[in-house]
């Protein structure tokens, strides 16, 4: 079992300087503590994510970590020009001797898309492309592609990732019927629904995984996307990740409510989420009860825990990864 950190760097009162300076800050704990991965959303013109380039604030974490692994939990990929991307994936890579894990999806929510002029009604075949493309810009010297949406002319690919034939990937998934796909291509997976139904996606995945003859030793992470919140007392823990909910959940919808478009069906409140089996807040011991629970429902090996999220300020959120790193992370190996 493995756990990483998922942040999304919503709004939260802080400048958008002071807020990139406090995130940075708090990645070296995670390096510290042992975590995995740190895993950054990707949003445009919304206060959901304060940091719309991925790859230049992931850029500032290879500067600020030497082990932690890192990388996007997505690229939006019909966002993309495919070489520009590659060319931005080779630079990290490089630049962090390694350490880069490559997110890629297309994206939940069309109005983010169309500020950027993406027609929701492409979404699906220009992710397929896109990805298509980045496959054979990893695997060759020169890159050519005629396709619907990208018409590439021979382009040498002279920025190789340090990890060949590429960084390891990760897609994130609600269906069970794309785990074929994942599989064959080696994917990590990750799910942000409830236990009960990321259980048929991870069946569905050891499945396919099994029939390719890479369901031992190394086979790839099936996770869950979970906010997290840890404080010595359960009260504790529950009350502030209550207030902390609030702030997250109005920058969830800000876009939408900004266009005055109905809301995405995000629990209106904590207790809510953690009713719905996609938020926890608790005690240490508490944690290690739910990480346990999730584990075994789920049929899961990853864990990417939010633990910063909404209006959290900096001493609390220290104090969540602190313990979740001191008194969760070793009970799990």
């Amino acid at each position: 079992m493995k756990f990483g950190v998922f942040d999304h760097i919503d709004a939260n009162g802080l400048s958008a300087g002071a807020q990139y300076a406090q995130r940075l800050a708090l990645v070296e704990r995670y390096e510290a503590l042992g975590f995995h991965c740190y895993h950054l959303a990707e949003h445009h013109a919304t206060r959901l994510g304060t940091a719309p380039s991925p790859s230049v604030f992931l850029a500032a974490v290879a500067q600020r970590t030497k082990t932690l692994r890192f990388g996007p939990l997505v690229y939006l990929l019909p966002l993309y020009h495919p070489v520009r991307l590659l060319e931005e994936i080779g630079m990290l890579d490089q630049m962090s001797s390694g350490r880069l894990q490559v997110g890629v999806g297309k994206g939940g929510q069309p109005a983010e898309h169309s500020r950027l002029g993406v027609d929701a009604g492409d979404l699906d075949a220009l992710f397929q492309e896109s990805f298509d493309v980045l496959m054979k810009g990893f695997s060759g010297e020169t890159l050519e592609h005629d396709g619907r949406f990208f018409k590439i002319p021979p382009t040498p690919q002279l920025i190789k990732p340090a990890q060949r034939p590429h960084p390891p990937l990760w897609y994130g998934t609600g269906n069970p019927a794309r785990c074929a796909w994942a599989a064959e291509r080696d994917l990590n997976l990750v799910s942000g629904l409830p236990n009960a139904k990321t259980r048929p996606i991870a069946d569905a995945f050891a499945e396919e995984l099994e029939r390719l003859g890479r369901a031992g030793a190394g086979r790839p992470f099936m996770g869950v996307l979970r906010q997290v919140y840890v404080a010595p007392t359960d009260a504790e823990a529950e009350r502030i990740a209550a207030r902390a909910w609030k702030a997250f959940a109005a920058n969830f919808n800000w876009l939408v409510s900004w266009l005055g478009r109905p809301i995405f069906p995000l629990p209106p409140t904590f207790g809510e989420a953690q009713a719905a089996g996609v938020a926890f807040a608790g005690a240490p011991a508490s944690v290690r009860d739910w990480i346990a629970h999730s584990r075994d429902e789920a049929g899961i090996n990853y864990i990417a825990a939010e633990l910063v999220f909404g209006d959290l300020t900096t001493d609390e959120a220290l104090q969540c990864i602190e313990l979740f790193g001191r008194e969760v992370l070793p009970a799990f190996g």
